[in-house]
């Protein structure tokens, strides 16, 4: 794509999309829903490994749609040419923690949109717990700890998993659990700081062909900030190319292309 195409496309979506392009990504994010959600939370409450969705073709718990899913391997492709065409879009348009997260951020108190130490750094803490799940999944071979219970409703069985499941599972769960609880006080605290797959696709969301983007007009006046669910600005730590930040743009500093952060 040209850059002259690019700035086109820019032109276009900020001119005339920015409410549609809102409206699509609600709808792609509420399709995903659908269509992962039940892995989603199977992943939390039923995996009997450590590191849910990573040892879906090992798992006994055959309810689960991750046994499907890791029947078609172009299913896996999806994630890696998502990253290569757009980036960490995945999290703003398709993740069904992430709709999770931004419904509990409608909620929440403090939105840890100004930038200072502490909003700098606690992005980072991706790293940490991406660092801890690999160490898990490799290092340590994935530790199945729990008994894949089956009964006939889903409920049920998560009761039964966390009567009998291993403490490791019980630790990992009730912190996964408590860090994206703490959404409702902190806005899209798990997505922004703790989310290991995040951490993951931000560390190689670089080579994204397409992005959100500000130009050197940007005059610094933060207002994608205020409006941004990840709290940062086009092109830096965290944007996961929502689109959120194009319509605000008062020196039309923002585009969405192939054009620079």
């Amino acid at each position: 794509m040209s850059e002259t195409t690019s700035c086109e496309l820019s032109e276009a979506v900020t001119e005339k999309g920015p409410v549609a392009l809102t409206r699509w990504r609600r709808l792609s994010q509420a399709t995903m829903l659908v269509v992962l959600g039940q892995w989603s939370f199977y992943g939390i409450f039923r995996c009997p490994f450590i590191v849910p969705y990573v040892s879906c073709q090992n798992c006994p718990v055959v309810t689960c749609h991750g046994r499907l899913f890791s029947l078609f391997w172009g299913f896996w492709l999806l994630l890696p040419v998502s990253v290569l065409l757009f980036g960490r879009a995945y999290c703003g348009w398709l993740c069904p923690g992430g709709l999770v997260n931004q419904l509990f951020a409608q909620t929440a108190p403090f939105s840890l949109r100004l930038k200072n130490r502490l909003t700098t750094l606690a992005p980072y803490g991706k790293y940490l717990t991406l660092a801890v799940a690999l160490y898990v999944w490799l290092g340590m071979g994935q530790p199945r700890t729990n008994i894949p219970i089956r009964v006939g409703e889903f409920f049920g069985a998560v009761a039964l998993t966390f009567e009998h499941a291993d403490l490791s599972w019980l630790v990992r769960t009730s912190v996964v659990l408590g860090l994206t609880a703490l959404g409702l006080i902190f806005a899209n605290a798990w997505c922004r700081y703790f989310c290991p797959a995040g951490g993951l696709l931000e560390a190689v969301k670089g080579i994204a062909f397409f992005k959100v983007y500000k130009t050197h007009s940007c005059n610094d006046c933060d207002k994608c900030r205020k409006v941004c669910p990840m709290g940062t600005r086009p092109g830096e730590v965290d944007c996961t190319n929502c689109g959120d930040c194009l319509p605000v743009c008062s020196v039309d500093a923002i585009g969405i292309g192939r054009g620079k952060a």
